[in-house]
């Protein structure tokens, strides 16, 4: 029987522990215990562009995709793994290596298109060239005077 404990903070703290615990594994299951520096970015100025680097260790050209919609660049990143429990090379006792899709967006301006965005995978990092570019202005206002 469940009943409240005099040390907890919550009247449900054992009731959802054990769920509560397990969905903030679960990234953990995807990505491994290393999540948190899944993705990693170094964005770099200068005066007409920026440069940014990612990290995809393991990813393959075929595995990364870059959208740019409303003024946003997405980069998505996805791996598969086979389900297969027996192997070529024998059965497997233990897998570390995931699959799952990382997903990130940079707001790049709605000025650019497809073709000004340079993009390479090179040894685990994707290198993109955004170039600078000014937005449209809109019209200035102007004010009518009425006579009279």
């Amino acid at each position: 029987m469940l009943m409240p404990s005099i040390y907890g903070e919550n009247l449900f703290d054992e009731f959802f522990g054990d769920w509560d615990r397990e969905m903030r594994k679960m990234d953990r299951r995807l990505y491994g215990k290393n999540a948190a520096r899944e993705m990693k970015t170094d964005v770099h100025e200068h005066d007409d562009h920026y440069e940014v680097d990612i990290d995809l260790p393991g990813f393959k050209k075929e595995d990364v995709a870059l959208e740019l919609e409303n003024g946003y660049l997405t980069v998505t990143a996805s791996k598969g793994m086979d389900k297969d429990e027996t192997t070529p090379k024998g059965k497997v006792i233990r897998q570390e290596r995931w699959a799952g899709t990382m997903q990130r967006s940079f707001y790049v301006g709605e000025a650019l298109t497809e073709a000004d965005i340079g993009a390479k995978l090179e040894h685990g990092v994707l290198s993109l060239n955004i170039p600078k570019k000014e937005e449209k202005k809109l019209p200035e206002k102007k004010v009518i005077a009425i006579e009279g």
